[in-house]
């Protein structure tokens, strides 16, 4: 799956990640991208993205996730910057709650949608 425009890619995360979908989620990453799925962690590649968020499934999560910015540079690079907030359970029941800052940077294909190059959750 590739996101149509820049302002599609937060809302179509957030179906696919409080949905579950793990494939659908690994669609929206290019072959050789990487995400920080714990600060100073690196997940490389749509196999380690998808364990990276196989795990963070465990916690049986929710996502809510606002856009503060779109910047395109004109050559099909776009920078997004994002407000979330993360609830769920962890293993023994409790609430787990977590908010940041991201940072991500898109990529457009040459079919003219758009794919996550590097996701950062932990970027502010």
């Amino acid at each position: 799956m590739s996101i149509p425009r820049p302002e599609d890619v937060h809302p179509i995360f957030v179906r696919a990640f409080n949905a579950g979908d793990l494939d659908a989620l690994t669609a929206l990453y290019e072959p050789d991208a990487v995400l920080v799925p714990d600060p100073g962690q690196r997940a490389r590649g749509t196999a380690a993205i998808r364990e990276a968020f196989a795990r963070i499934f465990a916690l049986q999560p929710r996502m809510e996730l606002s856009t503060e910015t779109i910047v395109e540079s004109g050559d099909g690079l776009a920078l997004l910057h994002g407000k979330w907030i993360l609830t769920g359970s962890a293993p023994n029941g409790d609430a787990v709650r977590m908010e940041g800052r991201s940072a991500e940077m898109i990529r457009r294909q040459a079919g003219g949608g758009w794919l996550y190059v590097l996701d950062n959750p932990f970027a502010g």
